[in-house]
């Protein structure tokens, strides 16, 4: 008898261990630009959302290197992902691994986008995916690549609505990044611009303000998106709790009335920006 109770005890702690576990959501970090060095950025707040919120995650990583733009390894982890952040320039991924990537953004569930992934393919003019090349980032994330200031610029950023979004909950009324503004108006879809930044240094037309944080939807599912992302970009507290509390937003969590905890688990200390130059 008292080894079925035993049995028993055993057996409740593993359904609620089980239970548990199916409580913490599970996000997939989708990494591969060869620019914005954020195979140290998305592991970094991988990490927060663990050690701070007790989240699962996963990260995917183009290999061998981030300059591999045919290739992206632990796509697979989408298959079981409660919400995916991407964080993507340029691909070329072969069908299999573009599929799940499509899979997943045509499932419902929840998204977060950054930077790049406004251009995250590539195909070559008349390959059967041309279309995403803009279409991926307009329907999904609510813009396509358009231009930018350069990098010899900055972003002085600032809250674009008065209304009280949670995603704006924590984050200070200004703030400047490194990121060079990107131009993205106007935005395609039901797109609601939180932050505008602007232009320090500009370079080129377009000169005046545009959005730089904005929710939205696709499939029904919550979408939150930044134009944000530069490394040095997450050095800023501002910056790190932005990501957060769109993260807990688009699974439809509770964002703390004083904004997500952010603060890195680890030093952070990534490279510098840059595309690599190619061999002479």
């Amino acid at each position: 008898m008292e080894a079925v109770k035993r049995l028993a005890r055993v057996a409740a702690l593993t359904c609620l261990a089980a239970l548990a576990g199916a409580a913490q959501p599970r996000v997939v970090f989708v990494t591969g630009d060869d620019e914005y060095r954020s195979e140290y950025s998305m592991p970094m707040m991988a990490r927060i959302l663990e050690a701070r919120h007790g989240m699962r995650t996963a990260v995917a990583y183009a290999r061998p290197t981030p300059q591999s733009a045919n290739n992206i390894e632990g796509l697979e982890a989408l298959k079981t992902a409660d919400l995916a952040v991407f964080y993507l320039r340029w691909r070329e991924l072969p069908e299999a691994q573009l599929r799940l990537i499509l899979d997943y953004t045509n499932s419902g569930k929840p998204l977060a986008g950054l930077r790049t992934t406004t251009h995250a393919f590539r195909y070559p003019k008349g390959h059967q995916r041309e279309p995403l090349n803009d279409g991926f980032g307009i329907d999904v994330f609510g813009q396509k690549w358009i231009r930018h200031h350069g990098s010899t610029s900055t972003t002085d950023v600032y809250i674009a609505t008065a209304a009280a979004h949670p995603i704006l909950r924590g984050i200070a009324s200004s703030f400047s990044v490194r990121s060079w503004l990107y131009v993205v108006r106007p935005l395609h879809g039901d797109c609601v611009p939180l932050l505008t930044g602007e232009a320090v240094n500009a370079r080129g037309p377009d000169a005046g303000s545009q959005p730089v944080v904005w929710a939205k939807t696709y499939k029904g599912a919550r979408v939150f998106f930044t134009t944000l992302g530069h490394p040095e970009d997450f050095q800023v507290a501002s910056v790190r709790r932005l990501v957060v509390n769109g993260i807990l937003w688009a699974l439809g969590r509770e964002v703390p009335s004083g904004g997500a905890a952010a603060d890195p688990v680890e030093p952070y200390e990534p490279p510098a920006a840059g595309v690599p130059k190619a061999a002479p």
